[in-house]
């Protein structure tokens, strides 16, 4: 028995050894003696802490830092310093490692790495735990961004080895990696890790549709191949006379990308036809790129024609997060669009690795910084700090943003924007000041409400008066985090100034009522439902509240008493777990709800619900959320709320589980698109539903225009097995295009 104790140890030192082995392989930066020794260092210090842990999985759990490590070497291209942290990133958090220990073997600069990518304690977490570690790593980025970079990769290995976590917990990281992670990854130009995140998260709440648009992808492979080669064939030779190093290749698009083309266009996967990219990378020096990058695209569009709405110029002006490239999309061999991307190799060695290989880079360009405004906005958003992490988040995600508007000054200096940027949001770009003081907006020398919605081009002028101030409407008018955050730290500071007679006041009323002001004043902030101090006394002081309900509280021991006769406001935090009810659950008409299990133990026992936003039905992949007012919902994990519920609220969500049920009816919305055929169109779609399939029609709203139609359907069916016949039934009609299942 010892003897197979002694040899599996000895089987895990071994593969322990030989990660570790690969990751120094991995290392291409360069290194000297003091490098070399602090990652050994590191190494043996994870190895000795995580000795007694292992993963989900059952592997030991050192090969989880050490894998998070690789990652930042080799995906990423970080150097020895971010690799010391990666090794030590979960020890300070998870074993009785100390920081004052980092601190004092690998200096402070390594302690205060590691101190950001360790997570807050739990018991500091009033609102949303996920928030509020989030907002501290952010609170390292502006300092060091290596901390954001390492927990990309944290999460990337993460969410690789999610098979071993339960399924509930599997949705709620996929939601926050979705939610936050992906849109970071793009801002700091990670192409290929934020891909994976969209692919990855992708296949966990969409299993069905990801494992079959792989399966269709794998299927017409050798198809593709033969086609990317017939492509290529005429281009080389007129390519090859430029006289310039370069290579091409084809790579498909991603899984989670097609499926948006599916979605959006409305189409199946086989009529999905630009499926991959041709991607053509030259190597000549930074001088000569944009002229060289030109000169390929010139001969390219003489072998085959060109789309020119379709030329995107990402290398005359790059995108925010350093993305540069030249793209157009062609008319390929057999009538086929084929997309076209033009780069060198240092913009594809930007566009993989994104900020890490922008400061290989930086200073060969003339052009500003493309980081340096970004990073300006984040300080001013944790220079104003809120006591909301949510709302923190929130805007901060804004920042994230995938699509960009090209805005000018009156000067010609460029601003890049999110699409859905407001005139006003313009203003606060370019100073807080100019945007506090904005009195009036001219686009392209027209004058335009601050709302206006900039479009690409436009050319703004911002009128200020010193007098101006914002106002409560402002925050209807812009979507930056920056905006946002500013209009809102000022209502802040408007409300305190307003509430500091009101609050006096309050100080007094107490004062005579033989109470202390200090113990009983967050007391009431909880009873009327306000967020903080500044929310009651601005209530006080607006009238929206009386100091006449003073007189509804009882005086105990110097305390005010709530009066338990009166109807309470209900606290905006509720608890984890919910406390059992012993009365049946039933829905409003009386029938008895679908059969479920909620975290393991029969849902007879909770108070709960099906959410109206995405009607779940029997058969669907489900989860429970705990409101803060009205018990559980159930949603499906497909559910466009999903995401945001569980990137904000993981602690609230439940595992939750159908039980089959008989004689229940579920609620079912289709989109039906196809050719418009007249009157005939409507019988031959009820007839299927109500006689061959024998389903009962809630609703039907059709709507036709110049020989298409678009019909919208509510059915009662009894599981999704159903649902998915009634589905391929109605695609196989003669004159249908797409059927597919909707939100409500």
């Amino acid at each position: 028995m010892q003897e197979a104790v002694s040899k599996y140890e000895e089987k895990e030192r071994l593969l322990i050894t030989r990660a570790y082995r690969k990751l120094l392989q991995a290392i291409k930066s360069k290194m000297d003696n003091t490098d070399h020794q602090n990652i050994r260092k590191a190494y043996t210090m994870a190895v000795d802490a995580h000795s007694k842990q292992r993963r989900k999985s059952g592997e030991p759990y050192i090969l989880h830092p050490i894998a998070v490590a690789q990652i930042c070497a080799e995906e990423i291209g970080l150097g020895p310093t971010a690799i010391v942290c990666a090794l030590l990133h979960d020890v300070v958090e998870d074993t009785d490692v100390m920081l004052e220990e980092i601190e004092n073997t690998f200096g402070q600069r390594i302690a205060k790495i590691v101190d950001g990518l360790t997570k807050l304690d739990s018991a500091y977490n009033e609102g949303s735990p996920q928030a509020e570690n989030f907002r501290k790593v952010l609170s390292t980025l502006v300092e060091d961004v290596r901390v954001v970079l390492i927990k990309m990769a944290d999460r990337l290995h993460n969410m690789r080895t999610l098979g071993a976590m339960p399924r509930h917990k599997q949705l709620k990281i996929a939601a926050e990696t979705s939610y936050i992670y992906s849109p970071l990854a793009h801002r700091l130009g990670l192409y290929s890790i934020k891909t994976e995140f969209q692919d990855l998260c992708m296949k966990i709440t969409s299993p069905e549709d990801y494992h079959e648009i792989a399966r269709k992808l794998q299927e017409t492979k050798r198809e593709r191949n033969a086609y990317i080669e017939e492509f290529i064939r005429p281009l080389t030779e007129k390519l090859n006379e430029i006289g310039v190093p370069y290579r091409i290749t084809g790579r498909p698009k991603s899984i989670y990308s097609i499926y948006n083309k599916i979605k959006v266009k409305k189409v199946p996967f086989e009529q999905i036809y630009d499926l991959f990219a041709v991607r053509i990378t030259i190597d000549v020096p930074p001088k000569k790129e944009k002229s060289t990058c030109w000169q390929f695209y010139s001969e390219i569009t003489d072998v085959f024609k060109p789309i020119p709405e379709r030329l995107k110029d990402w290398i005359t002006t790059p995108k925010s997060n350093g993305y540069e490239s030249l793209h157009t999309t062609i008319i390929g061999p057999q009538g086929r669009y084929v997309e076209v991307q033009i780069r060198t190799e240092r913009m594809d060695e930007i566009a993989e690795r994104g900020f890490a290989a922008h400061w290989k880079y930086k200073g060969i360009s003339d052009e500003p910084d493309v980081y340096d405004d970004w990073l300006d906005n984040i300080r001013e958003m944790l220079d104003n700090p809120t006591n909301d992490a949510v709302e923190f988040l929130n805007d901060f995600k804004t920042n994230l943003f995938n699509e960009e508007v090209y805005i000018y000054t009156p000067s010609g200096d460029l601003k890049i924007l999110p699409k859905g940027a407001t005139a006003l949001d313009f203003a606060f770009s370019i100073h807080t000041a100019i945007g506090y003081q904005c009195k009036a907006i001219k686009v392209n020398n027209k004058l335009v409400p601050m709302g206006y919605e900039l479009q690409n081009g436009d050319q703004v002028l911002i009128i200020t008066d010193k007098n101006q101030k914002p106002n409560e409407n402002w925050l209807k008018m812009v979507v930056t985090g920056k905006a946002r955050s500013k209009i809102r730290s000022t209502m802040k500071e408007e409300r305190r100034k307003q509430g500091e007679f009101a609050q006096e006041t309050l100080r007094r009323k107490l004062k005579n009522l033989k109470v202390n002001f200090e113990d009983n004043v967050d007391m009431l902030v909880k009873h009327f439902g306000y967020n903080s101090r500044v929310d009651l006394y601005y209530a006080f002081a607006i009238d929206e509240l009386s100091f006449q309900e003073l007189k509804k509280f009882k005086v105990e021991h110097h305390k005010l008493v709530e009066d338990k006769s009166l109807q309470v406001k209900e606290e905006t935090e509720v608890p984890v777990t919910p406390e059992p009810t012993s009365t049946k659950t039933r829905r409003k008409d009386g029938k008895t709800k679908p059969r479920l299990l909620i975290g393991g133990e029969p849902a007879d026992l909770y108070e709960y619900q099906l959410a109206s936003c995405c009607n779940p039905v029997l058969g669907d992949d489900i989860f429970a959320y705990l409101t803060a007012t009205v018990g559980l919902k159930i949603h499906r994990t497909t559910c466009p709320n999903a995401t945001n519920l569980m990137a904000h609220y993981g602690y609230r969500i439940m595992k939750a589980e159908w039980v089959s049920s008989t004689n229940m009816s579920f609620i079912a919305n289709l989109l039906i698109t196809g050719i418009d055929d007249g009157p005939g169109v409507i019988e031959r779609l009820s007839n299927n539903i109500s006689t061959k399939l024998g389903l009962n029609i809630r609703s039907f709203y059709i709507d036709g225009t110049e020989g298409y139609f678009e019909g919208k359907v509510s059915l009662l069916i009894a599981n999704k097995n159903q649902l998915n016949i009634a589905i391929k039934a109605l695609q196989s009609l003669p004159g249908i295009s797409t059927v597919t299942r909707i939100e409500e």
